[in-house]
């Protein structure tokens, strides 16, 4: 009975062409679907900071970039997660340590100064780089100009090497009839000599003598700052990295036992005894480091964002330290510095 056949298989001859293309569109808008789960997984992703330092952690620093991180909404473990790696004061473990972070695949690797920016740009060309201080970062080879840093790293700057004269004039100000006066610095670091050049060139400007202290940390400070008072100096300006902020409180105390006053690039020093600093507000720029990571997490690339430098300097003065000193402060410096007791 062909006709009843034909009746129950209508268009017989099609029927297998259209269940390949039902098929085809089913296999279309699964694939579909998964690339869309794939998209929302990547973008539901928890950014990882990378937080890499030469010292031993955490501080006050430490604590004002997690505040600005919370300023701009952020909540370590709900939109964030941070990976640290603290070099206890060693240089030569940053390398090792810059590597981890880059096998983790942090999105952002956040630094402080030179030998551990110089680490972070070893390990990575591709992952950004944030340096919550610097000293010189174009003289260092780091950045290409601080208006247009070029490759994987920005940040802040310190201002550091300008302020040095500035410094010294202070210390005219505070030490009548200064002839003399010392540079100590940390031997162990490389971005160091360029300082301390900085400061004989100002000395000399300024009608003064500046005596290189090079020290090994920490064993060094005590020797040094007797020889700074077997050579007459009249006062010290410490060259501020790492290491010396570190050793804040043994530079404090051989200052004091030497009866030689000190100045400092920032306040976070006077904590261990120094007598004035001169600079910008180092918790801020840790804090202010983290509107850089913001924007990087946000689509920004390093290449295009300036380094920008302090916006605020700030004179402070211990007036504890002037006393054991039997330092008198002038009273046209006192009215224009923050004086803690």
């Amino acid at each position: 009975m062909a006709l009843g056949t034909s009746s129950m298989h209508p268009g017989s001859g099609t029927w297998p062409a259209k269940l390949r293309s039902l098929a085809l569109l089913l296999a279309i808008v699964c694939m579909s679907a998964t690339e869309r789960v794939a998209e929302a997984q990547t973008a539901a992703r928890t950014p990882v900071i990378g937080y890499l330092q030469e010292r031993a952690g955490p501080t006050e620093f430490d604590q004002a970039f997690l505040r600005g991180l919370h300023e701009l909404g952020y909540v370590e473990g709900k939109n964030f997660a941070i990976e640290y790696r603290w070099a206890e004061g060693k240089p030569e473990r940053l390398p090792t340590l810059a590597a981890e972070l880059v096998r983790l695949r942090v999105d952002v690797i956040v630094t402080a100064l030179f030998p551990a920016t110089k680490a972070a740009r070893d390990a990575t060309s591709t992952i950004p780089i944030v340096m919550a201080t610097s000293i010189d970062a174009v003289g260092e080879g780091l950045v290409t100009s601080l208006a247009r840093p070029g490759g994987n790293i920005t940040g802040l700057s310190l201002f550091s090497r300008e302020l040095i004269g500035k410094r010294l004039e202070i210390c005219q100000e505070v030490v009548p009839g200064l002839q003399r006066v010392g540079a100590l610095f940390n031997e162990g670091n490389p971005a160091n000599p360029p300082q301390v050049s900085d400061a004989k060139d100002a000395a000399a400007q300024l009608g003064i003598q500046a005596v290189p202290l090079a020290v090994r940390f920490p064993e060094g400070i005590e020797p040094a700052f007797a020889e700074a008072a077997r050579e007459r100096v009249g006062a010290v300006i410490i060259i501020s990295d790492t290491t010396t902020i570190t050793n804040r409180s043994q530079l404090g105390a051989a200052a004091l036992k030497h009866h030689i006053p000190t100045i400092f690039a920032n306040r976070a020093y006077l904590q261990g005894g120094g007598l004035m600093s001169y600079g910008p507000n180092l918790p801020d720029t840790y804090r202010r480091a983290a509107s850089y990571v913001d924007r990087i997490l946000k689509g920004a690339k390093p290449a295009d964002m300036p380094i920008e430098r302090p916006t605020k300097l700030e004179l402070v003065i211990n007036l504890k330290a002037a006393k054991a000193l039997g330092l008198a402060i002038p009273q046209s410096m006192l009215v224009r510095a923050d004086v803690i007791e």
